[in-house]
Order: C-alpha cells, then structure tokens, then sequence
C-alpha cells in the first residue's frame, strides 16, 4: 500500500470542516498582504527607473550649487551666510559627496562694457571655480600674470536675459555663435588702483549661472585691487554621483543647505515616493503575518478537535513526522495558489500601469521585476516551513 493509499485511507479522520471561517479570512489576508508586498515592491522598482534620470551629468557625476538659507535671523550677518574651510572640509567628507569646489567672488568693484559695438556697460561681479566643475572649458580658458586679455565663461541664462531686455533699449540681440566675437572691456577698481582689460565669451555653461574667468585671474585680482584673498565661499559646488539620493538631500536640509530645487525635484518625489510604498509594503508584511496567526488559531482547532483520532494513529504505530507532513500536505497547495494568484494580480497590474498610465515607456517593462518573482518564491518558502513547523509542534504535543 503507498503512502497516498495510506493517507487517503486515514485523512477523514483529521476534522477540518470547523472554523471554516477563520480559514477563508487566513488565506483571503494572505492574499491582500502578499498583493500589497509585491506591488508596493514592483512599484518601488519603478519609480527607481522612472526618476533614475536627473540633471545632466559630466563623466557620470552631478554637478550642484549649495548656499546657506538667509533667514530674518542672519541677515545682515555676512559670516554666517558663508562657507567656512572649517565646514567645507566637513562637507567633502561626506561620504555621497566626491569633491567639493568653492566658488570664489570678485572682491573689488568692476565695470563691464561691449565698447561702441554694443553701447552697453553694467557693473557686474565675476566668480571662479575649478575647471573639473565647469560643464565647457575650452583650451583657451587659461590666464597669466602679464596678459591683458581675460577668456570669459558666461551663462547661458545671462544671454536670454540679455537678448530679452535688449530690443527695449535700443539694443542688437546677439546669437551664442556671434557672443564671441564681441570683444569685451573689463574694468577693475580698487586699492586706489584701476586697470582695463579685454576679454571675450570663449563658452556658454548650462550649470553655472555666473560670469567665470580663470581662477589664475581671480586669484591675482582679488590681491591687486581688492587687497584681501576670502578664506570663505558664499556658494559651493558639489560633485556627487547622485544629486537626487534622497540621504544627501535629507544632509542638506538637516544643515539648513539652500540648493536648487529644480535640479533636486526628481529626488524630492522619489523621497516621497518611496516613503508611501515603503509604508505599503510594510502594511502588506504585517497583514501577511495576522493572516498566518489566524491560520495557526485555525490550525490548533482542526488538532484539538481530531486529537483522539490522531493519538489513535500514533498508537498504530504511526510515527509524528510522517503525521505531520501529511497534515501539512493538505493546507500547503493552498498557501501556493494563494501567493501565486497575488503574483499573477500584481503582473496585470504592472502591464495595465506600463501600457495604459505610462503609455509604454522605455524605462519600465511590462512584466514584473525579478525581484517581485524572487519575493513571492520566498513567501512560499516561507509559508511551507511556518507551517509544517507549526503542525510538527502541534502533533508532538499529542504524546
């Protein structure tokens, strides 16, 4: 006689018919928290690959500006709006930060002009930083001591405003291709001194809103006509391998860091993001464990109310292991279906979500992440073990 002969022969004996509802509301919990776990984790999945896109990198890094939030508190106090050595050497040991490059100002008065091809003088202010920090540096992007002629990096930003207030001032609209052949007169005051030199737009940057010279140049300036050299930034620029990595977010705002907002959005949602189906996900765990608490209450009944038939059966000589296996045998298919279902749910949910709400983007598949399937093989693992545990003990008590 086989062992499904023998068990089939006995199984009327185990009385499973009680408590049918605590069974259907075990296994229809396992179904909702399993579903919750997976989809909250294939919806975490994508919302890595929608938002893995941020600012436009240079050799796989993120360039961003940080300044220090000016509060009603601290205005008027320049000091503490600005980046001491002492902080800017805590900030390059973070560990999510690459490198940091302070952005050192003018410190002396200065007067741009186009000369009589453009009729337009302005004072301005110009900053200087290193060049692994700068989006376009062209070979000509270089000062000495002695040279007359500055090679400028200005914003692109800078020449949209320009060409907007323009035509109200009577004045031409420039092109980038034509900016360069503007030649450009700079002129430095300061320590009763005052010198004029000539320059000209040798590149536009995306990233830095701010009129760049060489820091050879700066450097020499700030000496000759501002008379001091500022140990200290009003503005940082950060090189990270994610700008949107919502830990190094959460270290800015901890340290009341200003940065740009548009450049961070993408990490400010997913921060959001991932906070919700994180939320969900655990919800999803803690049902999935009131379903198998429920399960086992449901399984202590079906032993206490088949327990002379099962003392009977080990007195006949039939050992505890084998009991227990062929009692758990009965309620494991169920626990498979059960999460297999919830997998099978959370793929159409992710085919719906791909090719109706994201309208088939590149970025996501429609099938779920491997991780999901991973999640619900080790549920199932999981579930057989709880439960042929949980039945052994019980049966062993019999004794």
């Amino acid at each position: 006689m086989t062992v499904a002969t023998q068990f089939k022969n006995i199984k009327t004996l185990i009385q499973t018919g009680s408590g049918r509802y605590s069974r259907l509301f075990s296994f229809a919990g396992l179904g909702i928290g399993v579903l919750l776990l997976l989809s909250s984790v294939q919806m975490f999945i994508n919302i890595q690959k929608l938002l893995r896109q941020g600012p436009a990198k240079k050799s796989g890094y993120d360039f961003i500006s940080i300044t220090k939030t000016i509060t009603n508190e601290t205005m008027g106090q320049v000091e503490k709006n600005l980046f001491s050595a002492e902080e800017i050497k805590l900030i390059r040991a973070h560990p999510l930060i690459e490198d940091v490059s302070p952005l050192i100002a003018s410190q002396f008065r200065m007067q741009l002009s186009a000369g009589e091809v453009i009729p337009f003088r302005t004072d301005l202010f110009l900053e200087t930083l290193d060049d692994d920090f700068i989006d376009t540096v062209p070979p000509s992007f270089r000062w000495q001591p002695g040279q007359n002629h500055i090679p400028i990096i200005l914003s692109s930003d800078f020449l949209e405003i320009y060409n907007i207030f323009a035509p109200a001032q009577g004045l031409p609209q420039i092109s980038q291709e034509s900016a360069g052949s503007v030649g450009i007169f700079i002129t430095c005051y300061g320590n009763g001194l005052e010198e004029t030199f000539t320059g000209n737009v040798v590149a536009f940057s995306d990233r830095i809103n701010s009129v760049i010279v060489p820091k050879t140049f700066l450097l020499w300036a700030n000496t000759t006509f501002g008379g001091v050299q500022p140990e200290t930034a009003p503005r940082l620029f950060i090189k990270t391998k994610d700008a949107n990595n919502p830990e190094l977010l959460r270290f800015f705002d901890k340290n009341n860091y200003r940065v740009n907002k548009d450049r961070t959005k993408f990490g400010r949602v997913r921060q959001t993001l991932q906070g919700v189906f994180s939320g969900l996900a655990f919800f999803g765990i803690m049902v999935v464990l009131l379903a198998m608490m429920l399960f086992s209450f449901y399984l202590q009944l079906v032993i206490a109310r088949s327990k002379e038939n099962l003392q009977m059966l080990l007195i006949l000589g039939y050992s505890p292991r084998w009991l227990a296996q062929r009692v758990a045998k009965r309620f494991v298919p169920v626990y498979i279906i059960v999460i297999l279902l919830a997998l099978v749910s959370t793929a159409i949910m992710q085919w719906a979500f791909h090719r109706f709400a994201m309208y088939n983007r590149p970025e996501l598949s429609s099938w779920p992440h491997w991780i999901v399937a991973a999640a619900a093989a080790i549920l199932i693992i999981f579930s057989v073990i709880i439960n042929y545990r949980l039945i052994h003990r019980m049966v062993n008590k019999l004794f």
